[in-house]
């Protein structure tokens, strides 16, 4: 199987057009390093003064783990959706069903990025419109309340105040209710966010080219701010080495006293490398757009390997200088750890007034919108590729005249409004959201880097673009047993439930598969499927690999499982 671009066939009507290089991808890509704002002060939190250390290993464990990926990428020059749909092909001969559980993992991790930014964003929105008065106990309303509410104490006054003076849009609701251990509410950030979210959406119906014009500018008006925040308090010493000492977990979570690395202190560190994961593992999106590249042969590692290299960058400089100006205290900060108070810290950092804040709160608006499109341009594709392999209902496989896929986009949007309502309501609503996806993509992570030794096995015959070293194939594998063990001691961490909802959110994909294999296709995958790996129905049957994979499952639900019982606070 050729794999140049001049090999492969005139696009046909209903399909992705070849209109982007490496660089487009890219671009696109560019919304993964704005992640890490949405979990920072949550790790802070988790783990404490080691939270720089956590951000280092995860993204060169990312980085190391890219190398796979980049590889199977490769040997599918037609394919569009990532990872997840390149790896499902190296289990389709050991299971039916663990093939398609790939790819609905790596889209149920990656879609709520919609929903989580459009949360964040739409707070910022909030803030700026119909800010929270803040008062002290010298302020006149407090002073006045005190004289006439005689034996109420200062901060009960501030308390009475501050609720009196808050704008009433922050407390409306048209609707709102508890759902097991979550609660969902249609508030005004729910509504501020479905608006952001139909801009995502009717940027990307123009197409791949014009998704990825409109990411450059907005990912250049990002990225370098984000480079400034991290270098200016360096080169102007405002970084204080103390806060990064003593180098132990925290005693409990939230909470600044310093524990010890015991049994509970190892449970946190595991919580705070199982979220970062979600963030720091993302740019392998780069490699989503395959289908899209004028030459993949050479466009698919670029992308991934130069995409890789800014997340390195800045998800090791951003918390770094966090941690070195804020100090545990200023990252256990409340404003810190929902989000909302980022932009205000940054612009302390780089020594800016009201304009210099202003700005950044702009600026954290695209970095979260820069994130939106990113996630709804990888999931979509996602979606789309799987319908077209057979995996997934058959509808999400129309695209429109630009090459969009707007019926997955659609869906996506549809599935997202109602996360977003869960997201919008508290925190504890919201990483719980946020450790579900999560449980989703480590599952996906721990599918794909085995799948880089079993095509090795199964598929050695393929021609390969760009061959990863075998050690960083063997790497890939160790690590995915790795991701297994932060699941399942650290989704706990997030929300007592989270790991047992994100593996029932997983068996979901088993009717939906059913569907759309047993009754759409009749038994049979679509016979392009099959051709990509230049095999037959008949060739499903040899199984080089033997009992590996099945092996290779059994040993990571072990682990999962031991993990969880282990591990704990």
């Amino acid at each position: 199987m050729s794999v140049v671009a001049e090999s492969i066939p005139a696009q046909a009507g209903g399909e992705l057009h070849r209109t982007i290089d490496w660089r487009g991808a890219f671009w696109v890509a560019s919304g993964v390093p704005p992640l890490v704002l949405f979990s920072i002060g949550g790790i802070a939190g988790t783990v404490g003064q080691i939270a720089f250390a956590i951000w280092i290993v995860s993204i060169l464990m990312g980085f190391l783990q890219s190398f796979t990926y980049a590889e199977i990428a490769g040997l599918f020059p037609n394919k569009s959706g990532g990872a997840s749909v390149y790896g499902a092909t190296a289990w389709l001969r050991y299971s039916k069903l663990i093939a398609p559980l790939s790819v609905w993992c790596n889209w149920f991790a990656w879609s709520p990025v919609l929903s989580l930014g459009c949360s964040i964003a739409a707070a910022y929105i909030l803030n700026a419109l119909a800010p929270i008065p803040s008062f002290t106990e010298t302020s006149p309303e407090v002073v006045q309340y005190l004289a006439t509410h005689a034996g109420v104490s200062a901060a009960d006054a501030i308390a009475a105040v501050t609720a009196a003076a808050t704008p009433a849009i922050r407390e409306w609701t048209l609707y709102s209710h508890t759902l097991g251990p979550v609660g969902f509410s249609l508030n005004a950030t729910f509504w501020i966010g479905a608006v952001l979210m139909l801009v995502t959406f009717a940027i990307q119906h123009r197409g791949i080219v014009g998704t990825a014009n409109v990411q450059k500018v907005i990912g250049l008006l990002v990225i370098i701010p984000l480079l400034i925040v991290g270098v200016v308090p360096i080169l102007t010493g405002q970084i204080s080495w103390d806060n990064y000492s003593p180098f132990v977990p925290l005693a409990t979570a939230y909470s600044p006293e310093p524990g010890a690395w015991n049994v509970s202190g190892w449970t946190l560190v595991l919580g705070g490398m199982f979220i970062a994961a979600w963030s720091t593992y993302g740019f392998e999106t780069a490699v989503c757009y395959t289908r899209e590249f004028k030459n993949p042969a050479t466009d698919t590692f670029k992308a991934i390997f130069y995409s890789g290299l800014l997340c390195m960058l800045l998800f090791i400089l951003v918390p770094f200088t966090f941690q070195g100006v804020l100090g545990l205290n200023g990252m256990l900060a409340t404003p810190i750890i929902d989000g909302s108070g980022v932009a205000e810290a940054m612009a302390t950092m780089v020594g800016g007034g009201a304009l210099i804040k202003n700005l950044l709160v702009m600026l954290m608006i695209l970095a979260l919108l820069l994130s939106i499109m990113t996630a709804m341009a990888g999931s979509s594709r996602t979606l789309y590729q799987g319908a077209v392999d057979g995996w997934l209902p058959k509808y999400l496989s129309h695209v429109n005249e630009h090459g969009a896929p707007t019926r997955a986009m659609w869906t996506d949007l549809i599935v997202n409004l109602g996360v977003l309502a869960i997201a919008s309501t508290d925190a504890t609503s919201f990483f719980f959201i946020l450790a579900v996806a999560n449980c989703g993509y480590i599952i996906f992570n721990f599918l794909n880097l085995n799948a880089g030794w079993i095509h090795r096995l199964d598929n050695g015959h393929l021609p390969r673009p760009w061959k990863a070293p075998t050690w960083l194939i063997v790497m890939g594998g160790i690590f995915a047993y790795v991701n297994a063990m932060f699941m399942g001691a650290g989704a706990k961490i997030w929300n007592p439930t989270a790991l047992w909802a994100g593996l029932i959110t997983a068996a979901l994909i088993i009717p939906v598969f059913c569907f759309r294999h047993y009754i759409q296709d009749g038994g049979k995958f679509p016979p392009h499927m099959l051709e990509d790996l230049g095999m037959t129905q008949s060739d499903l049957k040899v199984k080089k690999a033997g009992i590996l994979p099945y092996l290779t499952l059994v040993a990571g639900l072990a682990v999962v499982l031991i993990a969880n019982w282990y591990f704990v606070l």
